[in-house]
């Protein structure tokens, strides 16, 4: 059994943490840190609104018993040498200070994008770029650190470039078009505003977001030469926004591919490879990666995101497109705090333990 630590386990995405590895059977979650505020405290108390004493507990599971009693520390307080790993859920800018001073020590999984961009540093899915792995020991000799940061990519990169891989392999792509229509709860949860601001609308702007997912998807879908990583050729496009759904991503994609395929080979390549993913056997892993939908009516957020616990891509309305040469469109589905988010680096941390990187 591993033992790890979380760092800002109080948040949406800190709490998603907590209930991913509760009971788990390969990890132990030994220490818990959020901010300065809430350090001493027991994490059912830091959890509470110190004004209204609600619980601003988000998950529709229980708190798990062995964490309620549990003392959050002050992050300087974590102790590296005590843990075989480190899950953070931090804000960029603390990622950027934090993450640096605990890889020196021990590996570091990342939900932030302070890292994503540099050159030694993959941008991994679990069962998608697994050979981007090998970076991690560059990152390791180039910085000479013990440990490593290995972040996720965001959110809304994850489901897209999911269902890219198996289209690149086996038909190539050109160029991808993508608009998103995300959930609130990938924007935090603070209270009061973002509610007033997104009831009866729709947000056509989330700052920087669309950057990241041109940049990533490249990134992900790029190869490893043996000493980095050389980015996909595709053209990424995108607009994201923001909708009234509170979780799951929704994103349409309109794929240009250099050999010209029928939806229903679109839809077995999608399929073949989530039947062969390299990830199947391991504890966090979907049953299926993929979902293909024949009903024009889905995915749909509210009735697709939970299945296999948030951990699979759904797709569906798979046709041709005329305007693209060798165009194909569709709807993808992602859970952004599941896959996308905690659930998605625990099963990362099950791929490092599954390979002996952890």
């Amino acid at each position: 059994m591993l033992k790890v630590a979380v760092i800002g386990a109080t948040g949406a995405v800190g709490q998603e943490f907590v209930i991913g590895l509760n009971k788990h059977p390969w990890f132990e979650l030994v220490q818990i840190a959020s901010s300065e505020r809430s350090a001493g405290k027991r994490y059912i108390d830091a959890l509470r609104d110190p004004n209204t004493s609600l619980l601003k507990w988000h998950n529709k599971e229980n708190i798990p018993e062995n964490v309620r009693e549990m003392v959050l520390n002050r992050v300087e307080e974590i102790n590296p040498n005590k843990v075989d790993l480190i899950f953070t859920a931090l804000e960029s800018e603390d990622a950027k200070m934090i993450e640096p001073r605990m890889a020196t020590e021990v590996p570091v999984i990342s939900t932030a994008a302070a890292f994503r961009y540099e050159d030694d540093v993959p941008i991994l899915i679990p069962g998608l770029n697994d050979e981007h792995c090998e970076l991690l020991n560059i990152q390791r000799k180039n910085r000479k650190w013990n440990g490593f940061i290995a972040p996720l990519p965001n959110c809304t990169t994850t489901g897209m470039a999911i269902t890219l891989k198996p289209l690149m392999d086996e038909m190539g792509l050109e160029s991808v078009f993508m608009t998103s229509l995300q959930a609130l709860s990938g924007a935090g949860r603070s209270p009061g505003v973002i509610a007033l601001d997104i009831m009866d609308n729709v947000i056509p702007y989330i700052p920087k977001e669309e950057e990241k997912v041109q940049v990533e998807t490249k990134k992900i879908l790029g190869k490893f030469d043996g000493n980095s990583i050389v980015n996909a050729s595709v053209k990424v496009s995108c607009t994201c926004t923001r909708v009234p759904v509170m979780d799951g991503h929704t994103e349409t994609v309109f794929a240009e591919l250099k050999k010209a395929a029928l939806p229903d080979q679109v839809k077995e390549s999608m399929i073949n490879f989530s039947k062969s993913v390299s990830i199947r056997e391991l504890p966090s892993a979907p049953q299926d990666y993929i979902i293909v939908h024949d009903d024009p009516t889905r995915p749909q957020p509210r009735i697709d995101r939970e299945i296999n616990d948030g951990m699979s891509t759904v797709v569906g309305r798979l046709r041709k497109d005329t305007v693209f040469k060798n165009g194909i469109k569709y709807v993808l589905l992602t859970h952004n705090e599941k896959m996308g988010s905690a659930k998605g680096a625990i099963l990362l941390a099950e791929l490092f333990k599954s390979k002996k990187i952890i």
